[in-house]
């Protein structure tokens, strides 16, 4: 199992749209989690922009929607198949209740305040999060790729232990955050008095969704990876 980090000859533009598209997504969603920071205004906000750039990442991906029948699926193909629709499930549950408790875009319709609602809104948020880290992994090598070509790195032994040694860091650090942000009690739908004191520290939080994210990309990465090597060596 490798990471690789070389240039593909991606043109500049396609490979900007590939890695500023989803990072910005993932940035907006990052931020929706700051609710106490923001407040519900900025929140909504935040949270429209980024299915606004998710109608347009899916429309410029639309022909993978249409590969989805070709080919063998192996044991990658189907976790990954099994990771996109567990992903529109959550996506869709988590734009319907946006749109049931909206207080500021939608403030002239809104339908209900519904605690079960505002829980189910956050449940979905959290798992959302996870399975974007996943999908990202699940396209690791197509990231570092497009990164190397926009930022004109060529490949080379040393770059390559080097982002090795910080991916092995990620995930150490992403498993630490996984703790501070009790993002398992948060996955598993429960109810925890522990809030995330905005008043005393802003950036950290930020800091640790970004490790937790970037820690699950790598992790799902490899065991993916692994899941194709497995699939070879039975072939």
């Amino acid at each position: 199992m490798t990471m690789r980090f070389d240039v593909s000859g991606v043109p500049l533009r396609l490979a900007t749209n590939r890695l500023f598209l989803p990072a910005s997504m993932a940035a907006l969603l990052l931020l929706s989690l700051a609710y106490w920071w923001l407040d519900n205004g900025p929140h909504e906000i935040f949270g429209t922009a980024m299915f606004g750039l998710l109608a347009w990442h899916l429309y410029t991906n639309r022909r993978w929607f249409l590969k989805l029948r070709i080919r063998r699926y192996d044991a990658r193909r189907w976790a990954v198949a099994v990771v996109h629709f567990w992903l529109v499930i959550n996506m869709a549950v988590l734009l319907a209740t946006s749109v049931l408790i909206s207080r500021s875009v939608l403030s002239f319709i809104q339908f209900t305040d519904s605690i079960s609602v505002i829980e189910l809104h956050w449940f979905s948020a959290h798992w959302v999060a996870m399975i974007i880290a996943v999908h990202v992994g699940s396209h690791w090598t197509r990231v570092m790729a497009t990164a190397g070509t926009i930022f004109n790195l060529t490949h080379s032994r040393i770059r390559t232990g080097m982002f090795r040694l910080v991916a092995v860091i990620f995930v150490a650090l992403g498993a630490w955050s996984f703790v501070v942000l009790g993002v398992s009690t948060k996955l598993m739908f429960g109810y925890s008095i522990e809030f995330w004191d905005f008043t005393a520290s802003v950036a950290p939080f930020f800091a640790h969704w970004t490790a937790v994210v970037t820690g699950v990309a790598v992790l799902s990465h490899y065991a993916l990876a692994g899941l194709r090597s497995a699939g070879k060596l039975r072939s």
